[in-house]
C-alpha cells in the first residue's frame, strides 16, 4: 500500500508542468507512455485504428473494470480474514507485553532460543581457560555479584518501545529530546482492525506518568477498498483515506506540543516597551495524535497539508504492518537489516524497470499519494 514515487512519475509531473508553460503535451491519463515522442506515437497509433477496433477496446476496458471490482472483493475478504486471525495473534502479543513490562519472568523453556550471547559466552570460556585459575575465580565472583545486583533492580525490557522508535528512521525523525521521558512510559501498542468502515486503530498504552492523565492514546485510520469509475484503473488495493487522533489531557505545564514565545513590542507614540507572550506549536512526536484537518475534500489540498498526510498515512501503515508484529526484531535491529536487503532488491528492480520502460509506460502512483489527494481527516484537538 505504500510506495515511493517512481522516476516515471517524476518525469510525468515534469511533463505536466511543461505543458502548463506551453512547452509540451499534457499526459494526465494513467498508463500512457512517459516520453513526449512515445506519447505522440501513441496518439498516431490510436488515431489510425478503425472505429470497430476502438469499440472492441472499449469492451476490453469494461472487462478490465469488472475484473478490478473482483480484485476489490478479494482485498475486502482478505481484510476480513486478517480480522479473524487477529484474535489468534493477540495472546502472543499479550505475553510480549507482560515480559516487556516485567509482570512475567520467562521460564527456561520460554527463553530457549539461540542467540549471539551464546557465542560470546564461548569466547569468554576460551579466554578464561588461558588465565590463572585464582584470577578466573575472583573475576567470576565479582562479575556474578554485579550481574545479580543489576538483575534485582531491572524489570522487563527497559525502554523497549522508545528504543524501537529511535531505531526506525521515520519515527526517529519525529522524536524530540523532550519526548523521550514520556515515551519511556509507553508499555504497549495494540492494533485493532475494523470492518465498517474498513480500517484500523492504533492504541498506545502508557504507565501512569507526570505528563498526561490518559492511560491510552489512540489513532484511527479509515481505508477505502473500491475502484473509482472516474479513475477506474488506478485501483491498487486498499488505501488510507482518513485519519483522526485523540485528545491528550496534558497536566499543567507538561504539554510538549506547544511552546511559549516572548516578543517585545514598542509603542509607536509613547515609546514604551512591553513583552507579549503567545503559544505556538512545538515539534513533538505527540503531534502524531493531532493530524491536519481538511475542511473541504473537494477543493484542491494545500501542498504542505498533503505532504503531512502522506507521511502520516505511511507511518500509521508502517506501525501496523511492520513494527507491532515484529517489535522485538526492531529492538534488536534484525528487522532493520532485513529491510536494507529489501531496499537493495527494490532498487535493482527499479533499475531494470527503467531500462525496460525507457520511453515506455508510466508506473502508477502510490496508494498513499492517491489517498492523500482525497483525504479528509477528522479534527483532533489537544488540551
Amino acid at each position: 500500500m505504500a510506495a515511493d514515487k517512481s522516476k516515471d512519475d517524476v518525469e510525468l509531473d515534469e511533463m505536466e508542468d511543461e505543458e502548463e508553460a506551453g512547452e509540451g503535451v499534457a499526459i494526465t491519463k494513467r498508463g500512457l507512455p512517459g516520453s513526449l515522442t512515445a506519447y505522440q506515437n501513441f496518439l498516431e497509433m490510436m488515431q489510425a485504428l478503425s472505429p470497430s477496433v476502438k469499440r472492441r477496446l472499449k469492451a476490453l476496458k469494461r472487462l478490465q473494470f469488472e475484473s478490478t471490482k473482483v480484485e476489490a472483493q478479494f482485498y475486502q475478504e482478505y481484510h476480513e480474514l486478517e480480522m479473524k486471525y487477529q484474535s489468534l495473534y493477540q495472546p502472543f502479543r499479550d505475553k510480549r507485553k507482560e515480559i516487556v513490562s516485567g509482570t512475567h519472568e520467562p521460564t527456561d523453556q520460554e527463553a530457549e532460543w539461540p542467540s549471539d550471547d551464546e557465542k560470546e559466552d564461548e569466547l569468554c570460556s576460551d579466554a578464561k581457560s588461558k588465565m590463572k585459575i585464582e584470577d578466573v575465580a575472583a573475576e567470576g565472583k565479582t562479575a556474578t555479584e554485579d550481574k545479580n545486583k543489576k538483575n534485582e533492580s531491572e524489570k522487563g525490557v527497559p525502554d523497549f518501545w522508545l528504543t524501537i522508535f529511535k531505531n526506525v528512521g521515520i519515527l526517529a525523525e519525529m522524536i524530540q529530546e523532550h519526548d523521550e521521558p514520556i515515551l519511556k512510559h509507553l508499555k504497549d501498542i495494540v492494533v485493532t482492525l475494523t470492518d465498517k468502515p474498513m480500517g484500523f486503530k492504533l492504541d498506545f498504552y502508557f504507565t501512569p506518568n507526570e505528563f498526561f492523565n490518559n492511560s491510552v492514546l489512540t489513532k484511527y485510520y479509515e481505508m477505502k477498498c473500491e475502484p473509482d469509475e472516474a479513475d477506474a484503473f488506478s485501483f491498487e488495493g486498499p488505501e488510507i483515506v482518513k485519519c483522526s487522533g485523540c485528545t491528550i489531557d496534558w497536566k499543567k505545564g507538561k504539554n510538549v506540543t506547544v511552546k511559549v514565545v516572548k516578543k517585545k513590542q514598542k509603542h509607536r507614540s509613547r515609546g514604551s516597551v512591553r513583552t507579549v507572550t503567545r503559544t505556538v506549536q512545538n515539534d513533538s512526536f505527540f503531534n502524531f495524535f493531532e493530524p491536519p484537518t481538511v475542511e473541504d475534500a473537494e477543493n484542491e489540498m494545500d501542498e504542505h497539508i498533503q505532504s503531512l498526510l502522506t507521511a502520516d498515512f505511511e507511518i500509521g501503515h508502517y506501525i501496523r504492518e511492520r513494527i507491532v508484529p515484529n517489535a522485538v526484531l526492531f529492538f534488536t535491529g534484525e528487522a532493520l537489516e532485513d529491510e536494507e536487503y529489501e531496499e537493495e532488491e527494490e532498487m535493482e528492480d527499479e533499475d531494470e524497470e527503467e531500462g525496460e520502460n525507457e520511453g515506455g509506460g508510466v508506473i502508477n502512483k502510490s496508494s498513499i499519494r492517491n489517498a492523500a489527494a482525497g483525504a479528509n481527516p477528522n479534527e483532533c484537538k489537544q488540551q
